[in-house]
C-alpha cells in the first residue's frame, strides 16, 4: 500500500505546485498568500509519504484529498484534478491492502514449506 499511496502523493506534490503558479495569474490573491498555502499543502504530501504505515496516516491522506478538492475554488480545474486524485488515492489504498495481504500469505506459504526464497508457492507472480 505505501508504494501506490506514495505514488499518488508525489503526483499530488507536482500538481499543487502547477495549481499555485495557476493561481497567481487568476486570483487577486497574494504572491506570499499563494505560495504559503501550497507549500504546506506540498510538505504535507511529502511528510505523508512516511506517514502512511502510522496510525491516521491514512486518514490524513484523505483530508489532503478534501483540500484538493477544495482548493478548486480558487483554480476551477482542481476540482477536477481534486476528484481523479481523490480516486487514484482510494485505489491506491484499496488496491495497495490487496497487495498487502497477498504479500502476507505468500510469505506465510513460504514459511511453512521451508523455502526461504518467498516465492509464492506453486508458481511465478
Amino acid at each position: 500500500m505505501r508504494t501506490l499511496c506514495a505514488s499518488t502523493l508525489i503526483g499530488e506534490f507536482f500538481v499543487i505546485g502547477f495549481a499555485g503558479l495557476v493561481a497567481m495569474q487568476l486570483t487577486d490573491l497574494s504572491t506570499a498568500t499563494i505560495w504559503t498555502v501550497s507549500g504546506i499543502a506540498m510538505l504535507l504530501t511529502v511528510l505523508l509519504c512516511g506517514m502512511l504505515t502510522r496510525p491516521g496516516g491514512v486518514q490524513l491522506g484523505w483530508a489532503l484529498q478534501i483540500a484538493l478538492i477544495a482548493s478548486g475554488f480558487v483554480v476551477p480545474t482542481m476540482f477536477f484534478l481534486g476528484a481523479v486524485f481523490a480516486a487514484l488515492w482510494w485505489a491506491s489504498v484499496h488496491f495497495g491492502r490487496k497487495v498487502d495481504a497477498a504479500k502476507a500469505r505468500w510469505a506465510a506459504q513460504a514459511e511453512a514449506s521451508g523455502d526461504s526464497a518467498g516465492e509464492p508457492v506453486g508458481g511465478t507472480a
